[in-house]
């Protein structure tokens, strides 16, 4: 199976000053385009022994301090993140020959803020965030099935759930975020910004070709396809 790339270029004169700017630009276009879920991403994590693993999960927040979701803290991705929080998200947008690539560090979010998105979830929602101890093994179906009708009793349409304890928001802070643009004869446009190290000099950092938003700079590079 083989698919052959037509669309426009990326050129770096294209580019937002900020990666999250030009994320929303995508974003923007994604939504517009009609895609399913353009907030799905495929989030990978590693073990402390670099064991990787890899899921789609949803994106419910963004801004120039990162990208947010929500998980189980319980989870192999919540185990993973607290051994080793590197982290990669990738938007695979593919009717518009489009992807993004995230890679940074993940952080937990107040209690506070997982509290106000936990309450704008379905009430469903909320309740299976109670019954499933997500990433554990479950004897059947109908376990799953009965903790959560317990829940539903305990816990009845129009009664507000309490946000459990072990479970919350991850910020990603990216360090890179490439833009992958669909090409002619496999001669894809990646231009990646990539966030310039705090502890540079400052004669470093007006020698670097970057950009600065919200006191971060970032530099751009063109990748080979």
């Amino acid at each position: 199976m083989r698919a052959h790339y037509r669309a426009e270029g990326l050129a770096e004169s294209d580019l937002a000053a900020s990666p999250y700017d030009q994320f929303a630009r995508w974003f923007k276009d994604a939504t517009v385009a009609g895609l399913h879920e353009p907030n799905a991403m495929v989030v990978s994590t590693a073990d402390a022994a670099g064991r990787p693993s890899s899921r789609t999960v949803l994106l419910k927040a963004f801004d120039d301090r990162g990208f947010v979701f929500f998980t189980n803290y319980h989870s192999r991705k919540g185990r993973e993140l607290a051994e080793n929080p590197h982290i990669s998200l990738v938007f695979p947008w593919h009717p518009l020959s489009r992807q993004v690539v995230v890679t940074g560090t993940a952080e937990r979010i107040g209690r506070d803020e997982t509290a106000a998105y936990f309450r704008t979830r379905p009430h469903g929602s909320q309740l299976g965030a109670w019954a499933s101890d997500q990433s554990a093994p479950v004897s059947s179906r109908e376990e799953l099935e009965r903790a959560y009708e317990e829940l539903a009793a305990r816990y009845p349409e129009g009664e507000q759930v309490p946000a459990p304890p072990h479970w919350g928001g991850y910020r990603i802070a990216a360090e890179t975020i490439e833009f992958w643009q669909g090409r002619l004869n496999r001669l894809h446009d990646r231009l990646r910004y990539v966030r310039e190290a705090e502890a540079e000099t400052e004669a470093e950092t007006e020698a670097a070709a970057g950009t600065e938003a919200g006191g971060v700079t970032w530099r751009v590079e063109r990748l080979a396809p």
